[in-house]
């Protein structure tokens, strides 16, 4: 579910015109929906009931401080991957007692800061990390609490750039390595195992791969549980979201009538079962889920191009903006912000970098567009701003955060100054 609609015409967020606040703060500009972040958070945590749970929102989905706040009314803990994004989270309010610290290659100084804050736990990818955070921690005469990402070779069936469950991807440690991995981490002095973890990917639209990759994680656990007492199972996260046909799954009936890629009661049937007899808190790390239906990005047509083959629209938002079109080749649903009739046209919609891959959609089926419509691409909440950049020099959009009709700017539009700020000449 999400909160964009029609309304006499004109796209909405929640109670608010899209069309208003393009006028108002500018394009190309982000907007998310407060409540249905909320409302994400709540079907989860409800879908989760029957578990000891806690759900660590993984923020580098996005990191906006004003959606990170929201999460942490909620209660929801975060899934960090930098110690930016743990900086991030303790100047939103959150908690680090319920943050998890994911990633490949932390650095001494991410360690020092994430053990100074008290984070929950570490999620250790390697020996030599693990290794790693015992010297630090013993520097620090600290005991560093971790859990062993496994990698249980799964395929999740996902894209080929987020898929992180087979022994072809970076992440984890090889299912067979991991119970001597664990005798050998209880002679560290100064790390403490808390939990178990594993992720198999992203964008994951069945409720197979989550059950697979559980069912054969469960021996393993229970066995670790035995040795060593854990507290946690981390199942992680990459639950997917509606991309095609987005606008629609914003009716109050849609999913009756349609289903979803994945609801959260399904998810949960495919997993609760086989985890409630494990006598383990069970840790989730949604990220896509939570805020990916929530967010849209506004753009404005600068022009028309027809050539003899093809019919170009070309906007001011570009591959800096959004880049998940250009890298994965995805597709966002494009509508405009004032409802439009008559025959569709063809159309390549791109924006003005110097790039052939700053394309957006390629022979998309639009009502005929012109200089001055405005645009929204759907389902950008999540891997839109934070993967922003300034390449072309080109400002970061604003960001705006709506809740009913209150409208709040999450951060204002990047200055030309600001695109130098620490440069020398």
């Amino acid at each position: 579910m999400h909160h964009f609609h029609y309304k006499g015409g004109k796209l909405y967020a929640e109670g608010v015109s899209l069309d208003a606040l393009a006028e108002e703060y500018g394009t190309p500009l982000y907007v998310y929906s407060g409540h249905t972040v909320v409302e994400h958070y709540k079907a989860l945590d409800h879908a989760l009931k029957p578990l000891d749970h806690l759900i660590c929102y993984a923020m580098k989905a996005n990191s906006t401080l004003a959606l990170l706040r929201l999460l942490a009314r909620q209660g929801s803990g975060f899934d960090l991957v930098s110690g930016g994004e743990l900086f991030r989270v303790q100047q939103a309010g959150g908690d680090p007692g319920k943050c998890t610290f994911a990633g490949v290659g932390k650095t001494r100084a991410e360690i020092e800061q994430a053990l100074r804050a008290g984070i929950y736990c570490f999620m250790v990818e390697s020996e030599a990390e693990l290794t790693f955070i015992n010297e630090v921690a013993t520097r620090l005469r600290k005991i560093a609490p971790v859990a062993l990402r496994v990698n249980p070779n799964v395929d999740a069936k996902t894209h080929s750039k987020i898929t992180t469950g087979t022994y072809e991807n970076k992440f984890g440690i090889a299912f067979e390595e991991i119970p001597a991995l664990y005798q050998r981490a209880t002679a560290l002095k100064h790390v403490t195992l808390r939990g178990v973890q594993m992720h198999i990917g992203s964008q994951i639209t069945t409720a197979a791969p989550f059950a697979a990759a559980v069912k054969k994680m469960i021996p393993l656990v229970r066995e670790l549980h035995r040795r060593h007492r854990l507290e946690f199972f981390d199942i992680g996260g990459g639950i997917g979201i509606v991309y095609e046909d987005a606008l629609a799954s914003g009716q109050p009936d849609w999913w009756k009538k349609k289903g979803a890629p994945l609801t959260p009661a399904a998810y949960a049937e495919s997993v609760v079962p086989q985890l409630r007899t494990l006598g383990l808190k069970v840790l989730v790390e949604p990220g896509r889920f939570m805020v990916g239906n929530a967010g849209v990005l506004l753009s404005e047509v600068l022009y028309v191009k027809k050539t003899g083959k093809k019919n170009f629209v070309i906007i001011d938002a570009a591959m800096n903006d959004l880049i998940r079109p250009a890298f994965y080749d995805s597709y966002h649903e494009i509508v405009p912000l004032r409802a439009k009739t008559g025959k569709t046209i063809p159309s390549d919609v791109v924006g003005p970098i110097c790039e052939s891959g700053d394309t957006f959609a390629k022979d998309r089926p639009l009502q005929p567009l012109k200089t001055g419509d405005r645009i929204a691409f759907l389902s950008a909440g999540a891997y839109g701003f934070t993967m922003a950049s300034n390449y072309n020099t080109r400002p970061r959009a604003a960001e705006i955060l709506v809740e009913g009709t209150k409208v709040k700017l999450a951060r204002k539009r990047e200055a030309l100054v600001d695109l130098i700020r620490g440069e020398t000449a």
